[in-house]
């Protein structure tokens, strides 16, 4: 092991020793204990991208960047209008993926670190604990093969805390968020055991003074020789082909792009007019430096969309595409921090807001499904759906015996049917301001400052007002009423997650 890899993984111990219905209507009614399933079980591929905005697709609006292949699974299958991260920042999102519990029942419900974000610091969040039961653990039992290749999250090293202990037979990439941050670490994951990248060892997080005296003098600093979502996507190909054919598969493709810092291979960011940026980012709003800071976040959009390719390719060569169900959605709205010039891309698109936030750019995701044969080409939902929901489809999809969730399945919508008009859909955050939000219908209530103004509350038309700039609260104090009622009943205490002055 070298001397880098060996102070970093002072982690592969990473300081181990130191660290050793009343409510039914609230998302529908769950999802129902299925005990026989089809024939031929269809293989689900599940790609959850990392802070990718509503309007950063194509198919979404985007016209800066381009999104070939997943333009083209757009067309091959549905789109979502109205699809929903749980939460608006990643480790309560992806871990309501994974139990299909919205977040005011998650013993998750934000990026709750144990560590600080230095490069030999601890590594890890609040872990997902073992009683709890995942999809994964569900289509395990069900004799699928599954695998995790991306950002875990949900834990640390620790024995009980990794994606291998949570149902996945394979395990590749980023355990914690944090060294997330660096798309050239110097190690990444397989399944208990860190493998070494070759890249140098640095923080994430450094601001600079001046700019430095060349382009290429950025990359020196700030980037290495393995970029990590090369490999991941590489591992993912790998878990394809090695499972085609030997039983059906369960593929949770979690890559981290395009969250920051803004790291790219070079030729990528060349694809992208120099005019595009007037001077360098010096990372002074969080994360790393960069020369060409928009070419560099539209590089690492466009990369995202080619890992998305190859992905697709395996498939096909796989002998698989026929009965493979790809599943496409990001964790959470495009970030503002970290220089990528947001705005420029209008990365949410008319949303307001974006990530860490209950208003729509914070939580209204990209939603794409393909299945061959099942799912009709170029369609568009308008129907309601949320992360959550995914634990009852992906069950039902596949015949497995799975426990009631928060969620609902969204299998019908999927295959042409109609699905009962869903009354309400709930979120909560605790972090930042602190903010909690029902969907009732078309309108959207939510009290965006529990911290310093939990009675505070406003009502939007988001049929007609997406962008949510009319607050109605003053014409609908039934909705206020009703929406305030829901929140209340929806909302269980935690501990570790204090919601506001709700919970004192």
């Amino acid at each position: 092991m070298s001397n880098q890899l060996a102070t970093a993984v002072n982690l592969r111990h990473f300081n181990l020793s130191a660290i050793l219905c009343g409510m039914n209507s609230i998302i529908a009614c769950g999802a129902v204990l299925l005990q026989a399933g089809p024939v031929d079980r269809p293989n689900i591929v599940y790609i959850m991208a990392d802070d990718l905005g509503y309007g950063e697709l194509g198919c979404y609006g985007q016209k800066k960047i381009p999104t070939p292949n997943l333009d083209r699974l757009a067309a091959s299958g549905m789109r979502f209008e109205r699809a929903y991260s749980a939460s608006p920042v990643c480790a309560p999102t992806r871990y309501s993926l994974l139990t299909g519990k919205h977040q005011g029942n998650a013993a998750i419900r934000g990026n709750k670190e144990r560590g600080g974000f230095g490069p030999t610091d601890l590594e890890g969040q609040t872990p997902l604990q073992k009683e709890e039961t995942t999809i994964a653990e569900v289509l395990k039992r069900a004799d699928y093969r599954t695998g995790l290749v991306g950002k875990w999250g949900l834990g640390s090293p620790l024995p009980g805390e990794t994606p291998n202990d949570h149902g996945f037979d394979e395990f590749y990439g980023y355990l914690c968020q944090r060294r997330a941050h660096n798309h050239y670490p110097v190690y990444l994951w397989k399944n208990r055991d860190p493998e070494p990248l070759g890249n140098p060892l640095f923080s994430a997080h450094q601001p600079i003074k001046e700019p430095l005296s060349s382009e290429d003098e950025y990359y020196q600093r700030f980037g290495g020789t393995t970029f990590a979502a090369e490999r991941m996507m590489k591992e993912s190909v790998k878990f394809i082909e090695s499972s085609a054919g030997k039983s059906p598969y369960f593929l949770y493709y979690a890559p981290t792009l395009p969250h920051v810092a803004l790291q790219a291979p070079k030729e990528w960011v060349d694809r992208f007019p120099k005019s595009w940026d007037e001077g360098p980012y010096l990372g002074q709003r969080g994360y790393l430096p960069t020369a060409r800071p928009r070419a560099t976040y539209a590089a690492m959009i466009a990369y995202l969309d080619h890992t998305v390719g190859e992905i697709l390719k395996a498939i096909d060569r796989s002998g698989t595409a026929d009965n493979t169900l790809i599943i496409f959605t990001s964790d959470n709205g495009a970030t503002t921090a970290g220089g990528a010039g947001q705005e420029f891309f209008q990365s949410n698109g008319p949303l307001r807001a974006g990530k860490m936030s209950l208003y729509e750019g914070g939580v209204r995701v990209p939603f794409l499904a393909s299945w061959p044969n099942r799912i009709k080409k170029g369609s568009i939902s308008k129907e309601p759906i949320v992360c959550f929901d995914s634990f009852a489809t992906l069950a039902e999809a596949t015949g497995s015996a799975a426990p009631k969730t928060d969620g609902r399945s969204y299998l019908p919508l999927l295959l042409g049917k109609a699905a009962p008009v869903r009354e309400t859909i709930y979120f909560e955050y605790p972090e930042a301001s602190a903010m909690q939000s029902v969907l009732i219908g078309n309108f959207k209530v939510i009290r965006p400052d529990l911290k310093k103004n939990p009675e505070k509350v406003e009502v939007y038309d988001l049929e007609s007002d997406p962008g949510e700039k009319n607050d109605l609260a003053a014409q609908k104090p039934d909705l206020v009423r009703a929406g305030t009622e829901r929140m209340k009943r929806f909302h269980r205490p935690n501990k570790t997650f204090p919601l506001g002055k709700i919970d004192g």
